[in-house]
Order: C-alpha cells, then structure tokens, then sequence
C-alpha cells in the first residue's frame, strides 16, 4: 500500500448527501475477483448516460478535474453496503483523498485500510471548499504529516486521525503489512505448534478412539 503524507492536487466537489457504496460502484461490478479495474467504473450511473456517453454535467467528467487525487463531498459519504469495492474504486481512479462532514463507519474502516485518508471537517469549512473546487484549477494540500488542509487562498483547518490509523497511512500499511511486521514471531509459534503436534502421544493403530 503506497504511504500517504502529503498529497497537493486538484480538488473535484461532488456536491451530494448520502452518497452509498452502490452510487460509488454499482453492484454488477462486483464480479471481478481482483481488487484493481474498477475505476472505470466509479460514478457509473452518473457519469454515464443510458446510452453509455459521457454526462458533461457530472462533475467528474470535466476536463478541469482530470488528475485530481481529492474529492470534496456531503455528508454520510460511503454509507449503504459494507462492499469494500467502493474504496477500490475511488483509489483506482486516483483519488488519495477524501473530504466530507462525516463517512460511514465499515467505509471509513475499508478505506483506511486501502490507503485512501478520509478527513472529517465541520459542514461549513466543507462548504467552503465546495465552492472553491468549482473555479478552475484549485488546489488543495493535505498532509497527514501535520494534520492539515490548506490551499493557497488562505484556507487552513486541521482535522483528527485515530493514532493507529495515521501510523498505518504514514507506513503505507495495510493488514498484511501489519502481519509481516511480525514475522519472527509467527514464525517461532508456528515451529513451537508443530513441536507440540508431532511430539503428542498417538493412539496405536486400531485402538478405539
């Protein structure tokens, strides 16, 4: 999982309440058994119309925003279905960050854990930044280093990580990283559980058991 510390990039508003994991990736997507491919998907039935073309109107799908690794949203996003195939997504589109009021609790868990940093700010700083991402291209700097968005208007508000969670964004650590940061001791207690497989008593051949 790629660290996060610092990301500045474009910012891209989707200016919606309660967007759910079925809105972030539609569930006839969720046939894939890899956890890459899904950006092309994301928004679908938004940033599609039903004969397939692009819809201009849709924020995404402006060329002002092409490339933006933040993505400022309403409140509850993530909410719906635990799929974690909507954090797949948003990071398979290139979205390293996003910005809301408030996330669902499993999507927030499901995007830490895939590398993507979700910051919690008040609705009127969220606001704020909503308006400012429509002017063309406005910036946002996000450090997790310092717990910090700023942007060169003279914006700056810190936001709170879970301790835990920051040091696995900071370390690019997802629970198989975790896992491997104790090898040795996995290691040793798989040789100590087969010392005391091999070494217990077996009943003798067609003995009752």
């Amino acid at each position: 999982m790629k660290p996060f510390r610092t990301v500045s990039s474009l910012a891209a508003p989707l200016d919606a309440v309660n967007v759910d994991t079925d809105q972030i990736i539609p569930k006839q997507f969720l046939k894939r058994i890899e956890r890459t491919g899904y950006g092309e998907f994301l928004f679908f039935d938004w940033r599609l119309k039903p004969d397939r073309t692009p819809n201009p109107e849709f924020s995404l799908n402006k060329p002002q925003y092409k490339g933006a690794e933040i993505l400022v949203a309403g409140r509850n996003f993530g909410c719906g279905s635990s799929r974690e195939h909507a954090a797949w997504a948003l990071g398979d589109f290139g979205f390293r960050c996003v910005i809301a009021p408030s996330f669902a609790d499993i999507f927030f868990s499901n995007a830490a854990k895939n590398g993507i940093l979700l910051v919690v700010l008040p609705d009127e700083k969220v606001a704020q930044l909503l308006e400012r991402a429509k002017q063309l291209g406005y910036k946002l700097t996000v450090s997790l280093e310092t717990q910090t968005v700023e942007d060169a208007q003279g914006f700056h508000e810190s936001f709170t990580v879970d301790p835990f969670r920051r040091e696995c964004l900071l370390e690019g650590l997802d629970d198989i990283g975790l896992a491997m940061r104790h090898t040795d001791a996995l290691a040793a207690y798989e040789q100590r559980h087969d010392a005391a497989f091999w070494s217990a008593p077996r009943p003798r051949e067609g003995a009752r058991a």
